[in-house]
């Protein structure tokens, strides 16, 4: 299948998908039957050629099958007499882009977040259940049986195919960036495994986003969250070496930064914050620019990324952003002050790799080698990443020669 052809039929995979859920309402039998459809279009077309409508191409083939599926399970007779009640769908209705509304029953709240990664990847993101599993590092039917189960809870919610409206549209539209989010950060930073990054993973979160912000322009938070991920993803080239092996953000050849990703990032983040939109993805995104903008390590505006962080925290409470905030509290007012802050997250971040591997990093800038090397040692026992524990082995070893 030609790269063009693939991409069309991931674009067209959710429209699809989404015209046959709001008008039949199964889930699952409408998504089996998108899928038969993509496969038999990914074996006609590129020697056929494409059609004259793609989608509604799509449209009809997925609905013959899933016609030809009720038709076929006898134990489904009522359904298959309400889906012939029906009128055939006009082809307008393939004009209608549901895609918005099919990734936000994907990220149901009910959902645990796993569950829904795996669901939206399938059913949004177009992904076979193989690939996904081969990109969790899980056996295929582990991957099924989740993607079964997030349909079935899906279904047992009762929710109906539609936009969420008042504060469920807000409560709705967390869950959204939420999963896009973990999505990204997993492939950012494999939580485990022998490479640093997931490509497809991330870049499947940041198309997800694209589209989100695309059909909800005026949402400051989906704003901040493309514009995070594309300012993140801008340094990928230089965070690891010719070996994988990680560089940290100081070492970082920066002449290697995607600057097309890092204007847009800016771009984005420039126009949210002048409507006066603040939320805790945009904060993200700003303190991402300010660091994307800088010439070097040295040159990094610490005093402005503090301020920001001391924003982020009273807004999240959330311990890793006061652990990020440790280090800008570092970088401006010395390691030993950072330190100090550090005391307080044993508790909520206790077992954590990345609070031991800090408060090395910080041990190291006060010039205490011995405690450094003892807290990087302990962090590289407690992550999962073979790159990271690479690393932090690494950094031990190297001061301990000193």
């Amino acid at each position: 299948m030609t790269t063009g052809v693939e991409d069309l039929l991931r674009e067209l995979a959710p429209q699809v998908l989404g015209v046959l859920v709001r008008r039949f309402g199964d889930f699952s039998a409408a998504e089996d039957a998108v899928q038969e459809a993509l496969l038999a279009a990914a074996l006609h077309w590129p020697s056929d050629g494409l059609p004259d409508n793609p989608r509604g191409w799509l449209l009809q083939a997925a609905q013959r099958r899933l016609t030809d599926q009720f038709r076929s399970d006898q134990a489904r007779r009522r359904r298959e007499e309400s889906v012939f009640s029906l009128e055939s769908p006009p082809v307008d209705v393939a004009d209608r882009d549901d895609t918005l509304v099919l990734l936000f029953l994907c990220c149901h709240p009910a959902l645990t977040p796993a569950s829904a990664i795996a669901l939206t990847l399938r059913a949004v993101g177009g992904l076979t259940t193989a690939e996904i599993a081969n990109a969790f590092l899980v056996p295929e039917a582990t991957m099924a049986q989740r993607v079964s189960r997030a349909k079935q809870k899906v279904k047992a919610s009762g929710v109906p195919f539609g936009m969420p409206v008042g504060d469920d549209r807000a409560v709705r539209l967390r869950s959204v960036l939420r999963v896009l989010y973990l999505l990204f950060n997993e492939g950012h930073t494999s939580s485990a495994g022998p490479e640093l990054h997931r490509v497809e993973l991330s870049g499947e979160a940041i198309r997800l986003a694209r589209i989100a912000h695309a059909l909800l322009p005026g949402e400051g938070e989906v704003a901040g969250l493309l514009a995070l991920m594309l300012l993140t993803d801008a340094r990928r080239p230089a965070r690891t070496g010719v070996d994988g092996e990680l560089i940290p953000l100081a070492s970082q050849d920066r002449r290697l930064w995607d600057r097309g990703l890092i204007g847009e990032g800016v771009e984005l983040v420039t126009g949210a914050l002048s409507r006066g939109l603040v939320g805790e993805y945009l904060l993200q995104a700003a303190i991402a620019a300010v660091h994307d903008e800088a010439e070097s390590v040295e040159e990094t505006d610490w005093p402005e990324i503090l301020g920001l962080y001391g924003l982020l925290e009273r807004m999240t409470g959330n311990p890793v952003v006061a652990l990020n905030r440790a280090i800008a509290v570092a970088m401006v007012h010395g390691p030993e002050v950072g330190l100090e802050l550090l005391g307080a997250l044993d508790s909520r971040l206790a077992g954590h790799y990345r609070l031991e591997a800090v408060r090395g990093h910080l041990h190291e800038m006060a010039g205490d080698v011995g405690a450094a090397v003892g807290c990087y040692r302990e962090a590289a026992g407690r992550t999962a990443s073979g790159v990271e524990r690479n690393y932090l082995v690494m950094r031990a070893a190297r001061l301990g020669v000193r």
